[in-house]
């Protein structure tokens, strides 16, 4: 009787795993680089400047989570 056993290193295997881990890393960070542009940015703005955008201070962290992560 034989087995057929097939090693795949681009489904589950632990290299496919490592670099997934990099990639979800990469990706936060990014996410998390726009999330403080967006805020830095926005927080340089007078009150009147943020008004004529249609925002307020109480909305500068809300766009930037929209901005960064969709949400």
């Amino acid at each position: 009787m034989a087995f057929a056993t097939e090693f795949n290193a681009l489904n589950g295997g632990i290299t496919y795993r490592i670099a997934a881990v990099f990639k979800a890393a990469a990706t936060r960070a990014a996410c998390y680089r726009v999330y403080n542009k967006t805020v830095s940015e926005l927080s340089a703005f007078s009150n009147r400047d943020l008004s004529d955008l249609g925002l307020s201070r109480s909305d500068i962290k809300r766009t930037a989570l929209e901005a960064a992560y969709g949400k």
